[in-house]
């Protein structure tokens, strides 16, 4: 199995990516393609001990910052190492891509060069959240702010799939993120998408509230993308303060710091269950080929956990799922 890797794109390139990729090249049994500039990625290489047939390096001399306009960048820069990383993957040099770079850029990419899996009116981001039985998937996470009832339908049947193949849930159960449970609750949007989503072939329980997001009541937890990006980033800024607030409370004096070592153990699981980086990026549903999105500030173990991710999401056969559950 071969996974691209955008190396130029997030705030800690190329140095994440080639860390990262060196260790999984060590034990995921994978092969990398490295796609940017190869003597900044060479001069990584050299850092780090891998099995060197199983990595090689693409020349991609551009790359898309966050402050250009996404579609027009992967139009008119061919060189940039997104669109080369994308042009490889529809051309079957690679199973699935993964760059932490410009998220819009990597939409555009995966929409204008990968293309859409037959069916599927628009891609979404599907970001896993830790809670409180378990990681569950928040999808549309940020891709799509405007969207109609169909597509939220889309969005629950390929966040089922996703969630039975790589978190081997049977049924997993699927909810709209609303602001009631009642069925009246809700905007025209989320009260149009009900009855679609009771026809639909998934396990739908209704609307959930803000509250169940964290509590994980369901498995798949469907909203359009302006929501989703306010609940994803809200998590993500809990967390960071939560964990900022329990490290200033046992360094508050010797009896806390003392407290602090007899709960060591239960403080780091805590924190490994809050930490994005142990559940890799956020793939891209609806792509005719897996691609997947990693957080922008992503170290060499969220890079390496995002390949991770990718192997499992190729290896399961995740598209060929969301296109018979389409049938």
């Amino acid at each position: 199995m071969k996974i691209i890797v955008d190396a130029m794109g997030g705030d800690n390139a190329p140095e994440a990516q080639v860390k990262g990729a060196a260790r999984a090249a060590k034990e995921l049994d994978v092969d990398i393609v490295l796609v940017g500039r190869t003597d900044a990625i060479n001069e990584e290489l050299r850092k780090y001990a891998y099995p060197e047939e199983r990595i090689t390096i693409v020349e991609a001399p551009e790359v898309i910052s966050n402050h250009e306009e996404p579609a027009k960048a992967v139009r008119s820069k061919k060189g940039a190492s997104v669109v080369v990383a994308a042009n490889m993957l529809k051309k079957g040099e690679g199973d699935a891509m993964l760059s932490c770079g410009n998220t819009g850029a990597l939409l555009a990419a995966g929409l204008l060069i990968v293309g859409r899996i037959k069916g599927i009116l628009r891609p979404s981001l599907a970001t896993t959240l830790p809670t409180a039985k378990g990681p569950k998937l928040l999808i549309d996470a940020g891709a799509n702010t405007n969207c109609k009832p169909e597509n939220l339908v889309q969005f629950g049947l390929m966040g089922s799939v996703y969630m039975k193949n790589i978190f081997g849930i049977s049924s997993p159960k699927v909810g709209i993120i609303s602001n009631g449970e009642e069925e009246e609750k809700g905007d025209e949007l989320t009260k149009k998408t009900i009855p679609l989503m009771k026809e639909a072939p998934f396990n739908f329980i209704g609307n959930i509230e803000g509250r169940d997001v964290m509590e994980g009541t369901a498995e798949v937890m469907v909203c359009d993308g302006f929501v989703g990006n306010v609940v994803l980033k809200t998590v993500e800024g809990m967390g960071h303060v939560i964990g900022g607030m329990i490290k200033e409370m046992f360094k508050k004096n010797i009896k806390s710091k003392i407290g602090a070592l007899l709960v060591m153990d239960g403080l780091n699981e805590f924190r490994s269950k809050m930490d994005y980086r142990e559940y890799g990026g956020a793939p891209l549903l609806g792509c005719k080929k897996p691609v997947i999105k990693g957080h922008g500030s992503s170290d060499a173990k969220a890079v390496f956990n995002a390949i991770r991710q990718a192997k499992m999401f190729v290896s399961t056969d995740v598209i060929n799922g969301i296109t018979e559950k389409l049938k």
